[in-house]
């Protein structure tokens, strides 16, 4: 089992929260973050510029398509950034509580 960060972007702050809320709530991930981002980036045809709230989920490799199908179903993009990185190198303790 490996350690994962995922990550996705929403349009609120209280949107961000909720989904935040609810995945911790549910036993998905053991802790979410959210930091406000600047976005541009390229979406039908046009040149967007966008306020958003990027929200960080620490989890595992085995909770990733629970975590993933979850946030598919409650979002509210057509098509939101969902994607994962694996860690690598994390203290042995804290490793352990994310998987809980």
């Amino acid at each position: 089992m490996t350690m994962l960060v995922v990550y996705t972007t929403l349009p609120e702050a209280e949107s961000a929260r909720h989904m935040a809320q609810m995945l911790v709530e549910r036993g998905l991930v053991a802790c979410a973050q959210m930091d406000t981002i600047d976005s541009i980036y390229r979406w039908d045809g046009a040149i967007q510029h966008d306020h958003e709230y990027r929200v960080m989920l620490k989890t595992t490799s085995d909770r990733y398509p629970a975590v993933e199908a979850f946030i598919r179903e409650h979002h509210p993009y057509e098509l939101p950034a969902i994607y994962a990185i694996p860690v690598t190198h994390a203290w042995a303790p804290y490793a352990e509580w994310v998987a809980g």
